[in-house]
């Protein structure tokens, strides 16, 4: 075991990890990160940053405005969680992962300290993406919240643009249990005198958005001038143009995020460059290369992405009942023989607002990704069963999906997701050639899935 590794292992056992826990992970207060940055120097104070908070979306906000900040030639960090293969995809300069190096010495400098303030997972990798970003002088920096807002981790910053990307019901034994209270928690990121991005709003968000604005002497900016005609769309990305105050602004841009609920983020981002123009007094604005190139220049994964195209295989991270509902709407206008999900959830997921997105005439793989917060797909199989579709209790999420391939034909869709660690697992799989993909050849097919299946479950 490498000393990368074995750092690895210290800290997702020493400090509680939401994403893997659950809400005991949770800490409310600053107060934690307000330690660690006295001890670190306040890394946070010397860069500019941009801050996103918001239920769906905010990840893929953060992915374009890094992408528009590198081609600008800033040196651009960025912060997103959680990861979906390597811990180091949650901090990256120039779309480049930190170096195993700077996690190891992080905290080999730093254990005495992290032991005695003893923070959570997410505090203690909010501030290593400080530290890293401040040593490494980066020109800007892509923050996106963890959770909530007004009391995450990453609040501590002082930004010169806010963006609020929208908001559902999600979290709600910590956030509230209502839209307003949501809106009330994520829009803690409103800072004085600092311009705030709305992506989406409702009658119900806009008037908690407002107020706060209104108290922090701040204007809000809605996405409402941005108007996005799709004139094509194939398996690889959107054609579109874009109009800004109804008039023709960027034709023909070829959007490699082809998901329709990826247009509403791409308006987001739109309405978002103006500030970033005034704060850096640009005179050139590569807005079409930015767009074109965001997977190339940041390597985001995990948002409609496709994997194969005989069957077709799509990874999305939408797990949500909101983001779930814009992934199922548009599955629902894909012609394909059959869909098959590999699909699982965590154990604090809403299910009961999620079944009912859920297409009949498909059929179900049930499996649990590798995290302790996986509900177990025993525990889904009444609800399936009692929605009346077609279903497999599966284990792992490679063992799982080694079973679809018996069953998919060349014209199916395979939908991963239900969990951003299914697809996690699902990606990490992939890259340690776990199953065997194949397009042309179904007798070789067949025969690998056979060898992978028995290795799997020995």
């Amino acid at each position: 075991m490498s000393q990368y590794e074995k750092i690895l292992n210290y800290i997702f056992k020493a400090f509680p990890m939401y994403h893997r826990v659950g809400s005991s992970a949770y800490k409310e207060g600053l107060e934690n990160i307000e330690a660690l940055a006295t001890i670190t120097n306040n890394p946070e104070n010397k860069f500019p940053i941009i801050h996103i908070a918001g239920t769906n979306g905010k990840g893929s906000v953060a992915h374009l405005l890094a992408s528009y900040c590198q081609e600008l030639g800033l040196k651009t960090g960025l912060f997103t969680s959680p990861h979906l293969i390597d811990f180091r995809e949650r901090i990256k300069i120039n779309g480049k992962e930190i170096s195993e190096e700077n996690v190891i010495h992080f905290f080999e400098h730093y254990d005495a300290e992290l032991k005695q303030i003893q923070p959570s997972f997410f505090e203690l990798t909010t501030i290593l993406a400080f530290d890293y970003f401040a040593k490494q002088k980066v020109d800007v920096a892509i923050i996106e919240v963890g959770l909530g807002g007004r009391l995450d981790a990453t609040n501590i910053v002082h930004p010169f643009l806010s963006i609020i990307t929208n908001i559902s019901l999600e979290h709600t034994q910590m956030l509230g249990d209502t839209c307003a209270k949501i809106a009330f928690e994520k829009g803690g990121i409103i800072k004085p005198n600092t311009p705030v991005v709305i992506g989406e709003y409702n009658e119900e968000t806009l008037p908690v958005f407002e107020q706060i604005a209104s108290k922090n002497s701040t204007k809000l900016t809605l996405t409402d001038t941005i108007e996005i005609k799709l004139l094509q769309e194939n398996l690889s990305n959107f054609l579109l143009n874009i109009y800004k105050d109804k008039q023709l602004w960027i034709e023909n841009a070829k959007f490699p995020l082809p998901g329709l609920y990826e247009l509403k983020n791409l308006k987001t981002f739109l309405a978002s460059i103006p500030f970033i123009n005034q704060y850096f007094q640009l005179s050139t604005f590569p807005i079409r290369p930015a767009i074109e190139h965001v997977i190339h220049n940041t390597h985001l994964l995990g948002r409609w992405q496709i994997i194969s195209d005989k069957p077709l295989i799509i990874c999305d991270v939408g797990h949500n009942p909101e983001g779930l509902r814009n992934t199922m709407q548009q599955l629902s206008q894909m012609k394909c023989r059959k869909i098959h999900f590999l699909i699982g959830f965590v154990n604090d997921k809403d299910i009961d607002s999620i079944l009912p997105l859920l297409p009949q005439n498909a059929s179900y793989y049930l499996c649990q990704a590798d995290i302790e917060r996986a509900l177990a797909p025993m525990a889904l199989e009444p609800l399936f069963k009692a929605k009346g579709v077609d279903y497999v209790v599966g284990s792992s999420v490679a063992a799982t999906f080694a079973l679809i391939q018996f069953n998919a034909q060349n014209d199916d869709i395979i939908y991963i997701g239900g969990s951003c660690f299914v697809v996690g697992d699902f990606l990490k799989a992939i890259k340690e050639k776990k199953f065997f993909l194949i397009e042309q050849n179904k007798e070789l097919f067949v025969n690998e899935c056979r060898i992978i299946i028995k290795s799997l479950f020995i």
